[in-house]
Formats: C-alpha cells, structure tokens, sequence
C-alpha cells in the first residue's frame, strides 16, 4: 500500500537528535504555540527529495498522511499538494484547495503554514473573489489567520497589494506574535516591490502596531528612519 510504504520511508530517516532540537524550535512545550507537537528528526531538504520520489500518489493517500500526528509527515503531505497543484488542471486545482481548507487543523506550524498557503490558497484565488481569506483572518485559530495574511504573499509578487494591507489592518490588535511576525513580514515585502505603498500604511498605523510588527515592516529601512519609526517621531512625505 503506497500509504504504508511512505510512512515507513519517511520513518527510516528518522533521527532522535534532529527530532529533539526540532521540539525545542517549534515550541513544543505546555502552552507553547506548538504543544504536543511530534517529530521524527528531517531535515526539509530530504522532505523534498522524498516529495519528487511520490508526488504522483493520490488524493486520498495524501490525505491522510495530512492526519498524521508527525510534523514532518504533515509537511511531507503538504508539499506533495503543492507539486501536484502547480501542474493540476483548474478542477484539480479545486479540488487541492478545497482539500486543504478542509483540513487546516492538520496545517498546524509556521512552518507549514508558510511553505504552502501562498502556492495554494494564494494561488488559487489569484482572480477569484477573496472573502474566505477575511474569514479566516477572524478565525480563533492563530495557524487559520497566519494562512490568511501568508496566502496574500502570492498577490504581493503579483504586485497587488490591497488585500494584503486590508487584512494586515484587520489583524493590527491580534495578540500572537506568530502573527505580528507575518503581517509585518507582508508589509516588507510590499515595501521591497513599491515603497510608497508600505510608507502610507505606516502612517496611518505604525504608532499603534504591536511593536514585532513594525521591526519587521521597517527591517530593510535604514538605521535612522528605524529610529524614527520606533520612537513614533516618523513623518512620511509623499
């Protein structure tokens, strides 16, 4: 059985060392943002080695690796969904997305959250109407509003900017630093592309941002506009 086969590939490359270190970093702990999470110890490079050894399996064998109480299968399961999505015809393409939204108690890291939803929530909504997206920023579920902001990823690279912004205004008083993480991460990278964009955001906001958010808006800024910014002394001309 092609399920079976996989788990027991993806489990002899186990490593108790790697797997150890792995808890530690995706905070594992009690009341930890990953609590009782599981690892075998994989490196993401052979993850993806053993991504294009199987990415043709089904539907339903992914699926169900997608449930396993392993990070790295998890991840394993969402990158083969990823492959197949970018070569998947329109109805495939349909299908994978609803897939994944079905099951994003399984898309449960930053991790994985951020290797998938831009190339398949993202994607998939590139011409589409993006509710679902304002949906999920509002969910109680801290990994459902990451795949709602990491999804707009996508728009931003198509220089589209206006969902990412509305959904980063939207997600401004969230209290997850996971979250503060990637809005502001998503402001930068509209920066990178248009400059003037992010600026005028920050305007309006940045007194009032939880303060991760603005550290990783303004990363790229130089050393005294930072300065500026955090002491709440910046005045942004157009």
């Amino acid at each position: 059985m092609r399920y079976q086969e996989i788990i027991d590939h993806l489990q002899s490359l186990s490593n108790p060392e790697i797997a150890k270190h792995s808890q530690h970093f995706f905070k594992t702990a009690k009341g930890e943002y990953g609590e009782g999470d599981k690892f075998l110890g994989i490196r993401v490079p052979i993850i993806r080695q053993t991504v294009k050894k199987y990415k043709n399996i089904s539907l339903d064998v992914t699926k169900k690796l997608l449930e396993s109480s392993y990070h790295e299968i998890r991840l394993f399961a969402l990158l083969v969904l990823v492959e197949q999505f970018s070569k998947a015809n329109p109805d495939e393409q349909k299908k994978i997305y609803q897939i994944y939204l079905a099951n994003t108690q399984y898309i449960n890291n930053w991790d994985l959250v951020d290797t998938t939803a831009p190339y398949i929530i993202g994607k998939y909504l590139e011409n589409k109407d993006k509710t679902i997206l304002y949906e999920l920023s509002q969910s109680s579920s801290l990994w459902e509003r990451r795949i709602a902001i990491m999804s707009t990823f996508h728009f931003i690279r198509n220089n589209e900017f206006e969902d990412t912004l509305q959904i980063a205004k939207l997600l401004l008083n969230d209290q997850q630093d996971l979250i503060h993480k990637a809005v502001g991460w998503m402001l930068r990278e509209i920066g990178n592309r248009n400059l003037l964009k992010e600026t005028a955001f920050l305007k309006l906001h940045y007194k009032t941002m939880p303060r991760t958010m603005l550290r990783y808006a303004i990363e790229k800024f130089s050393k005294e506009q930072r300065q500026k910014y955090l002491k709440g002394l910046m005045r942004v001309s157009y």
